[in-house]
Formats: C-alpha cells, structure tokens, sequence
C-alpha cells in the first residue's frame, strides 16, 4: 500500500504520496499561515493530505499510514508535539488530531530526522547503513540513521548535532546556550558574519552581490564574493569551511558513518563547498591511517527529503 508523508514548515505545509519505491506519486500543498490554533492547521493538513491522495488516483482507504515530519520536539509514543516555537505548538496531540481526522494510523518525528531517513532510504544514503544528514539552512539541522531507522534516544529528542558546542563561552545560539555549531555554521550565522565583514571593509565586493543593500545579503553572498576572488568574501568563506570542518569532523571521530550528506540553501554550493570542505575534515579526523574512511557528499533529494522520510516512518 501507499503512504503518505507530511513535511509541517512555519511557511508551507508538504504532503505527498509515496509509493513501494519511495517515488512521490501525488502531491498536495497548502499555506501554515503559522501562528494560529492547531485546530486549523490541522484542518489543512488533511485538506492537503486528501488532495494527495487524490492527485494519487488513491482513496484514504488505499494508505497504509501518514507521516509527520514537525520542527521541534516530539513524544513518539504518544503522537504529542512537545513544542515548536515557530508554531507556537505545546504539548498538541498531534496523533489524535490527523487520526481523527484522515482516519488512518499517524506516526510523528521531528522534521530533520524524517528529511535525513528520506536521504537515507531513496537520496543519497541509498544502500548505506549507517548515515548523518546535515541540513545547512536557518539553523543546522540533522539526523542520524542506523540500519533504516532513525536515532531517537531516550526521549526522542537525539541527533541535535546542531547544538554541540565548537568554542566555550563563544557566540549566543537561540537555544540558550553558546558556542553552538548552529551559532557559526547556519546560513544564519553565515549571513551575519557577511553582514560585520561588509560593515568593517566597505570595498567588498559583497555589497556590490547584493546591490549596496545590507539586508539583501543571502546565504550565497560570501560565496559569490569568494569566486570572484574579493578578499573579504576569501576570508568569509575560509574561516566558515573551518567551523564547518570542526563539527563534521567532531560527527566523523564520535560515529565513524559511511557517509555524512550536506543539504539545505548552503548545501545547493555543491562540489564547490564539498572539495575545499573534504581536505579541511580530512586534517580533523582522528582515523587518519584508516583504510575506510567516510565519505562526505551532497543531499539529493532537496526539499522532498522529508516528505519521503516521514512517509517511511514505521512506529
């Protein structure tokens, strides 16, 4: 049978069908409009689940299952959103809510580890067994996956790479701590460093990329500046490569996985973010003379990571 996966965002709400081979078969889409009561979030949810379905050439009564894929906390065992800041959720019974409303069984996951199962299962992690993704976007996002099932932890709350701590005492990061890899390797990050670089060195090549407006600065700016050889956008993009570089090579000497896969808006650079990037964990590992070593490479699946992943979600 088909299922379904569901990728909740503060922006947009994700649905599509999946089929045996992890193809999307049918697609629905509908605005969070976040915050607003879970009630009517949900009401969308299952308006975009059953224009899915629909799209499928499927009836409800054709899915084996629906999952969910949320930003923030989650208690798998009961279905609850713990809580999601940018939807304003605490404790929502999210399980009950869509059964109630779809009527077939609901399974729920954070939405970083359902994108990196979806990598995992039909992106690039196919065929590996043990795997991280890491999405480089608002924050840094992640997911570790062992066998084809995602690392969850005691209490459903592991694989939050992002908030490791790369320097003591070092920049403020949104969960209340300081020196979180998220703090300096986040697109965020990535856009305020651009910004202090541009403001200090005002014949960067930087303000020209981004038309001499300072709020028009975008995860690509540095990166733009660093092909053209601009020295500020040189310096920007070495020292970012090196706190990457520090808390990948922290993943690869903690788990040793066969692969790590790079996503999200500074994950779209590519072979040109993946090469300088290789040579700089390579010098951060502690296997050195291993004679298998993991393989770092680009997400492949975008933003359909999570759609799929939490379509595959089993219990």
């Amino acid at each position: 049978m088909a299922r379904v996966g569901v990728d909740l965002g503060g922006t947009n709400i994700s649905v599509g069908v999946i089929d045996g081979a992890y193809r999307i078969i049918g697609r629905g889409q509908r605005a969070t409009n976040a915050p607003r009561p879970a009630e009517g979030i949900f009401d969308d949810i299952a308006a975009a689940v059953r224009d899915a379905v629909g799209a499928a050439g499927l009836a409800l009564s054709d899915i084996e299952s629906v999952g969910v894929g949320t930003p923030g906390s989650v208690n798998k065992s009961n279905g609850h959103i713990l809580f999601a800041n940018n939807l304003e959720f605490r404790h929502v019974p999210a399980k009950e809510m869509l059964e109630a409303r779809v009527g077939r069984p609901v399974y729920l996951d954070n939405d970083a580890n359902c994108a990196a199962l979806g990598e995992a299962l039909a992106g690039a992690g196919r065929g590996v067994r043990s795997f991280i993704a890491i999405t480089l976007g608002t924050g840094v996002g992640s997911g570790i996956v062992i066998d084809g099932k995602i690392v969850n932890g005691c209490n459903d709350a592991a694989g939050e790479c992002g908030h490791m701590v790369i320097s003591i005492d070092g920049e403020p990061c949104n969960c209340g701590r300081r020196g979180c890899w998220e703090a300096y390797a986040s697109a965020t990050a990535l856009i305020k460093q651009t910004k202090a670089a541009m403001r200090e060195h005002p014949e960067s090549a930087c303000w020209a990329l981004c038309g001499g407006d300072i709020e028009a600065v975008s995860g690509r700016t540095a990166f733009d500046a660093w092909r053209g050889s601009d020295p500020t956008g040189v310096r920007l993009v070495e020292r970012y490569l090196h706190y990457l570089a520090v808390g990948l090579g922290n993943l690869v000497n903690i788990f040793q996985p066969d692969m790590i896969c790079v996503g999200g808006g500074i994950g779209h650079e590519g072979e040109h973010l993946l090469v300088p990037l290789r040579e700089l964990v390579e010098r951060e590992r502690y296997t050195l003379y291993a004679d298998r070593q993991t393989r770092l490479v680009s997400a492949a699946l975008g933003n359909d990571a999570g759609i799929v992943g939490s379509a595959a979600m089993t219990n």
